[in-house]
């Protein structure tokens, strides 16, 4: 037995044995996602290149969960660590039966390039729906919970191993990311860009990290001595791997300009710690080694990490050793999955408004429901980008259908296209509203379903995206959209509108003029029959938003520009349309008893939750801290806690704060505690204005003193 198949030895010391008996082009293909078998050390073929952003996804069946964003809204750490459970027990039952019939495919392996926990610091960036939104300390918190619900809690082996993405600052414009230099401050990069990812790796142990295509300050992502070197493994120790976004290092020499060919190109990254290439730019490691531009031990330490990841994974030892091996294919998109799926869906609705009670739908007063627009029955709406296949979708149309059943009428129209001026070629334009008309005037009350999907919001070259790139040029509902919405007021029938998109949208026509608002994001599979079941009343809505809805594009920055000034709740100047962590129910939650109890450097939070309504519910309790010092961000995020509380019933919730938590950071990114008052806002919402004005509830309001600066160490 040679000393990497001796299971009592540590997975580095495997790791570093196996790859010193690899010739250098051995160790070189092992560097690229597609990894080649060693068959004389019985090393297999791996494909490191596999997704799973809400569900196992490009690999066939599997349980399609709300987009990320969607699972964002649904402020719940609990949730989400359970579905990434869910996700990470379908990953290794697919990836056993494959691997019993010998299937070493791309997006067949154990390495998941999920959570991404980027920023959503602009609502025109496409891939913001792959986000848990626009605040550090939420998409923290989240991410934190995915990569432990997805990497398991064996003391010795990993169920899967994911990956935190892009790092570090990035988030669009997608059609010039191959060449864009994003340029941040110290400040900007600590306070708003790094700290997810510092939370992935330090209190995750995520074990991979991904690169960026885009520079930032001038370096390359994927090749960066700051983030790679100096940050992550540097300041925060990172052990794992760190792997390119597809194809990004020939972006150093095509688009970036910082090198001169493919072979520099692989030399830098290499040299900066990029230990795995996805792509195939990686073979000319063997050019650079010739040329002494790049060491054969810098490529044997990238091996190391990478046979590490594969030996956390059970690859290498006796399959009765590693208990994950007995996951069977049949858990995969199982009923048990299916109902933890309805609940993440029905837990990631927002009520954005509801006028006069119009929600829930009292199924005995009516006879005839007219469910309207190109959102009502379109699969693509319900799943988002990076997704799996379902065994079966639920569009809204119908989830309204099967909960009508025969008591109900249910009739639909498209009423136009999703972008477009005219459903069929050869019609005029708006060849729909007729029908339209016809339906509204038939019906009790109408489901306007409208919004997106992601033909129009995506990545860059992503299949059908109509808009350029995938990113939205505005906030608007496109194509025909408000104008179908017009028509329906016209009428004068009671209106629901149901939006179905993954970023904030501009609704303010529908904001003054229709009564009762859902946003549904992409609800995942069965997201119809999750709606249909909020339309009735068999749940109350619980969610919140993740990012800031804004009344105009114009109210915000440059795309491109990447300082946070006027961006997000944080550090924006002028009322939101709807506020981040804003969203209503259909019961009436009452926070009080609220105190800061300070016990040394911690500070104890507690508050009263009572469901003073006639429905069973859930609520989040939202802590924010407000510096009080010129030039300081609006209050920020800093503890949250979701709770379910019956009808009349009431939950004690504690949650604590550190010194830490009160700090900013400075202009050159140091983390300072400065010496002055401190407001801390208890409560279910932000203390703004707008959040006060659509609640009818103003936070607590706490002020905690400091005597004297004091800088915190990281």
């Amino acid at each position: 037995m040679e000393r990497y198949q001796d299971e009592t030895l540590t997975f580095e010391e495997r790791a570093a044995d196996l790859a010193s008996r690899m010739t250098l082009e051995e160790k070189v293909y092992q560097t690229l996602h597609g990894a080649a078998a060693i068959e004389r050390l019985g090393v297999k073929a791996y494909n490191y290149w596999n997704e799973a952003l809400h569900g196992v996804a490009r690999a066939g069946v599997a349980t399609v969960f709300p987009q990320a964003i969607g699972l964002a809204a649904t402020f719940d750490e609990d949730l989400v660590e359970e579905v990434a459970g869910v996700i990470s027990d379908e990953g290794r039952a697919k990836f056993n039966a494959q691997q019993k019939y010998g299937d070493y495919d791309i997006y067949k392996g154990l390495t998941f390039w999920s959570p991404n926990v980027n920023i959503f610091r602009d609502p025109r960036w496409g891939r913001g729906h792959e986000t848990y939104g626009e605040d550090p300390y939420l998409t923290s918190r989240l991410g934190v919970r995915f990569i432990e619900g997805m990497q398991g809690k064996d003391e010795k082996y990993m169920k899967v191993a994911a990956c935190a993405k892009h790092f570090a600052v990035h988030s669009g414009p997608e059609d010039i990311r191959h060449s864009f230099n994003a340029e941040v401050s110290q400040q900007d990069m600590r306070e708003t860009y790094l700290p997810a990812f510092k939370a992935c790796v330090k209190e995750a142990g995520v074990e991979v990290v991904m690169g960026a295509y885009n520079r930032t300050n001038g370096e390359a992502c994927c090749g960066s001595k700051t983030l790679l070197e100096d940050i992550l493994r540097g300041e925060w120790q990172f052990k794992g791997h760190v792997t390119s976004d597809c194809w990004a290092i020939k972006d150093f020499h095509e688009y970036h300009m910082v090198t001169a060919n493919a072979v520099e190109s692989v030399a830098l990254a290499m040299n900066m710690g990029c230990d795995l290439n996805c792509g195939n730019i990686y073979g000319n490691l063997l050019k650079a080694v010739e040329q002494g531009i790049v060491k054969e031990e810098t490529i044997e330490r990238a091996v190391v990490r990478l046979m590490t990841t594969r030996m956390k994974l059970g690859l290498f030892d006796a399959p009765e050793k590693v208990p994950y091996n007995t996951i069977n294919y049949d858990v995969v998109d199982c009923p048990k999955h299916k109902k933890v799926n309805e609940k993440a869906a029905r837990k990631s609705v927002v009520l954005l408004k509801n006028e006069k009670q119009l929600l829930p739908l009292n199924k005995d007063k009516i006879n005839t429901i007219g469910v309207i627009g190109p959102n009502a029955n379109n699969r693509k709406a319900l799943i988002g980008n990076y997704e799996g296949t379902a065994s079966e979708y639920i569009t809204i149309l119908e989830g309204i259908q099967r909960y009508a059943g025969d008591d109900i009428r249910v009739m639909f129209s498209e009423g136009c296209h999703l972008c477009k001026n005219k459903m069929q070629v050869l019609a005029q334009e708006r060849d729909r509203l007729s029908e339209v008309r016809a339906v509204a005037d038939c019906s009790d009350v109408i489901i306007a379903c409208m919004g997106l999907d992601a033909s129009l919001e995506g990545e860059e070259g992503d299949e059908g995206n109509e808009f350029a790139s995938g990113d939205k040029p505005n906030l608007n509902l496109p194509g025909l959209q408000e104008e179908v919405l017009k028509v329906l007021v016209e009428t004068g029938k009671p209106i629901v509108l149901v939006v179905l998109s993954g970023s904030a949208l501009a609704i303010n026509y529908a904001d003054e003029n229709i009564p009762a608002i859902l946003q549904g994001w992409y609800p995942g599979a069965r997201g119809g029959k999750a709606i249909a079941e909020i339309l009735f009343g068999e749940y109350s809505p619980e969610g919140k938003l993740p990012v800031t809805f804004y009344r105009t594009v114009e109210e915000l920055p440059e795309f491109t520009d990447y300082s946070m000034k006027n961006r997000t709740y944080r550090y924006m100047k002028k009322e939101a349309l709807y506020p981040f962590g804003y969203g209503l129910s259909y019961t009436e939650f009452t926070c009080s008893h609220e105190t800061v109890e300070r016990d040394g450097d911690k500070f104890n939070i507690s508050a009263h939750l009572s469901n003073e309504g006639k429905m069973d519910g859930a609520e989040t309790l939202q802590v924010y801290v407000k510096a009080c010092q010129d030039g300081a961000p609006n209050w920020q995020l800093k503890a949250l806690k979701k709770v379910a509380v019956k009808a009349g019933g009431k939950a004690e919730v504690t949650v604590s704060l550190e010194e830490a938590d009160f700090a900013l950071y400075n202009e050159e990114g140091r983390k300072i505690l400065k010496a002055g008052d401190y407001e801390v806002y208890v409560g279910t919402s932000q203390p703004d204005t707008r959040s006060v004005a659509l609640t009818g509830r103003t936070p607590a309001k706490i002020t905690v003193h400091f005597d004297e600066d004091k800088e915190i160490a990281e």
